[in-house]
């Protein structure tokens, strides 16, 4: 029921919104922007943080603007989380096991009551100028992502590489995590890495950034270029991918190249990987490309083979 509810607006401080969710209270957040001085903190199991007509948090003092502890059955949805004035190294967080900062009450995950998070997008830019490191970052096992975008913007307000800077737009740190339909764009390092084992991810896209100035300004090492688009640790022993692509668009009239849009364990398990892609975009106003698919498996999308999909259908 509705009572079960504190029903926020934007003119509520983020002392009174975690002293109502405190008290075991449910979260609606009405529309509007919340500029918030310090993170609001879920510390119950089964609360629901709603958002009605995407409101709009907006960390202003490079805190995160929403924080998760170790807790069973949370549900977050509906809702947009922009980078603040002030760098960020995290804008939301799931579970407290992995990062510090959080105060989290140590319960145990339940794998028969996850957590979610539903319809929740985040911009580094854009709509307002801002900085992060990463914008999602997921501690908690068995978590489900229903929907995510995390965008660097490449467009609108405070936009270029040296001002909305951010390196990654989700790392999932967690076991047994499950992404459905996970969008993350133009981030300045890996735009997503996965060191959790027995993670799925259904539909991954993904477009590299635009902007970048030149090849030396992203490296991953030594000798290779760029980034990968996603980035399966080393560590892992098992992980499942299934309809995955990554799109380069390099902008600056200069050949940008990234050797690797998906970079995984080559000991991951036969057809761990399923239905990946790359392409070029654009011949008249793009440069450089992608040089394979998957580790040094496929070929390259580069001005040669402009606008058509370069596949790899399994791996390992």
């Amino acid at each position: 029921p509705i009572s079960r509810f504190f029903i926020a607006r934007p003119s509520d401080s983020v002392q009174t919104i975690n002293n109502q969710l405190s008290r075991g209270k449910n979260l609606i957040l009405s529309p509007g922007i919340y500029r918030l001085e310090a993170p609001i903190r879920v510390k119950h199991d089964d609360t629901v943080v709603l958002g009605l007509g995407f409101p709009t948090l907006v960390p202003q003092d490079g805190n995160a603007a929403l924080r998760v502890s170790n807790a069973n059955g949370v549900d977050l949805s509906g809702m947009i989380v922009d980078a603040g004035p002030e760098r960020s190294p995290v804008l939301l967080q799931v579970g407290s096991g992995r990062s510090e900062g959080d105060d989290g009450d140590g319960n145990d995950h339940n794998a028969s009551n996850p957590s979610a998070l539903q319809d929740v997008f985040f911009r580094i830019g854009g709509a307002t100028p801002g900085r992060a490191t990463t914008a999602l970052v997921i501690n908690s096992d068995d978590v489900i992502l229903d929907d995510i975008w995390s965008w660097r913007a490449d467009h609108g307000n405070g936009v270029g590489w040296t001002a909305n800077t951010a390196d990654t737009g989700v790392v999932v740190n967690g076991d047994s995590v499950t992404a459905y339909g996970l969008f993350v764009e133009h981030y300045q390092k890996y735009n997503v890495i996965w060191n959790g084992n027995r993670g799925t991810d259904i539909f991954f896209q993904n477009e590299l950034p635009y902007d970048v100035p030149n090849q030396a300004a992203w490296m991953e090492a030594p000798g290779v270029d760029g980034f990968a688009a996603f980035k399966v640790a080393p560590g892992v022993t098992s992980f499942r991918g299934y309809g995955m692509g990554s799109y380069s668009f390099f902008n600056q009239g200069v050949d940008i190249f990234a050797d690797h849009a998906f970079e995984v364990p080559t000991t991951l398990p036969l057809a761990s990987l399923n239905d990946l892609l790359t392409i070029f975009l654009d011949p008249s106003h793009g440069s450089g490309g992608i040089r394979h698919v998957v580790n040094d498996v496929g070929g390259s999308s580069t001005k040669a083979n402009p606008d058509t999909p370069v596949t790899v259908v399994s791996y390992p």
